[in-house]
């Protein structure tokens, strides 16, 4: 089916039609989605390469990643959805690899003066993010994965970190654990900021204070944490828990306990984030890994639509999203062990 022909079918005028499919805000709410149902029930799908010159959009979505500890496991989660959602609406995703901060602010300003990339996603923010600010001025769309704070509105989706951490911290508080060990992200990292103040708050609320020997910010990787939970290991006192950043922080602390001679669940307990990883699955690992759960591959599809509606006029000032955080509780968590 053609475009003419659908219109004909509608009764509306091409252009209408067109501007309807592509989320024109000019067309009203009640029209785009007669015109939407329509060529879903007719198997209308616009053709690409007509679509990009009737638009003038390239037809694809940005992203940069810098650094080998940005094409790890939570990468490929994420544009795993990212890139499936956009499929669907027939988007493709350039991705730009670099080696550092400055290589990466040249990308940026790179597919803006190319237009090769409708929008951009932006990741791993700083809590004063200046790529944030840099994309507004180079006026080129994008969505954050993640907050900053930079003083303008703009696009953004993220998790409750603080929550996240502050109710695992709580809960093994509640266990009677009162030496926790907190595995973080990297310090200048907005998510590792916000999940050391949910730390902070459940064990001020219980009247403890933080030890820094017990603190440790870093990329999340097996080898990090093996070597960071030995050395917190071989303290007196030692930490009877950890919260791992990640799972694949948590596989090098398992190792660390391990090696120390001690049980998981028993003589240490711990919690992971990220449970949703389809070839580190906490239920299957032993004993199963109590964590916290929000899925980044999800997250990949929900920012595809966040950035559809932005090309279609969206304001980016209403594009916030914050995403509550469930905690799971399995085997690898267990009361405190007696002195």
């Amino acid at each position: 089916m053609r475009l003419k022909d659908l219109a004909e079918h509608l009764g509306l005028s091409q252009t209408t039609v067109s501007r309807a499919l592509n989320g024109y805000p000019e067309v009203n709410e009640k029209t785009r989605l007669r015109v939407a149902e329509t060529a879903a029930r007719l198997g209308y799908r616009p053709n690409a390469n007509a679509l990009r010159l009737a638009t003038g959009r390239a037809g694809a979505i940005g992203m940069v990643l810098r650094g080998s500890s940005e094409f790890g496991p939570h990468t490929s989660e994420f544009l795993s959805g990212l890139g499936g959602r956009l499929a669907d609406e027939e988007i493709d995703i350039i991705v730009t690899t670099v080696q550092s901060y400055a290589d990466e602010v040249a990308a940026y300003r790179r597919l803006a003066a190319s237009q090769k990339v409708d929008a951009i996603i932006l990741h791993s923010p700083t809590l004063h993010d200046e790529r944030a600010k840099l994309l507004i001025d180079l006026n080129i769309p994008f969505v954050l994965h993640g907050r900053t704070d930079i003083g303008v509105p703009h696009a953004w989706l993220d998790i409750d970190n603080t929550g996240a951490i502050e109710r695992a911290t709580s809960h093994l508080l509640d266990l009677g654990h009162r030496r926790i060990a907190l595995l973080n992200g990297l310090k200048d990292r907005t998510f590792a900021m916000h999940r050391e103040a949910g730390y902070r708050k459940a064990l001020g609320a219980r009247g403890i204070g933080v030890d820094p020997a017990l603190q440790a910010n870093s990329v999340f990787s097996d080898e990090v944490a093996f070597r960071t939970a030995h050395h917190m290991l071989e303290l007196n006192p030692r930490p009877t828990a950890f919260l791992a950043g990640s799972m694949m922080t948590a596989l090098g602390v398992f190792r660390a306990i391990r090696q120390a001679g001690l049980v998981l669940g028993k003589d240490v307990s711990m919690i992971a984030h990220d449970d949703v990883f389809p070839y580190l699955n906490a239920d299957n690992m032993y004993p199963s890994m109590s964590t916290t759960r929000s899925s980044i591959s999800l997250a990949g599809v929900r920012i595809a639509e966040l950035i559809q509606q932005i090309l279609a006029g969206k304001p980016v000032a209403d594009i916030h999203e914050i995403w509550p955080v469930e905690l799971v509780l399995r085997e690898s968590t267990g009361p405190a062990p007696r002195a």
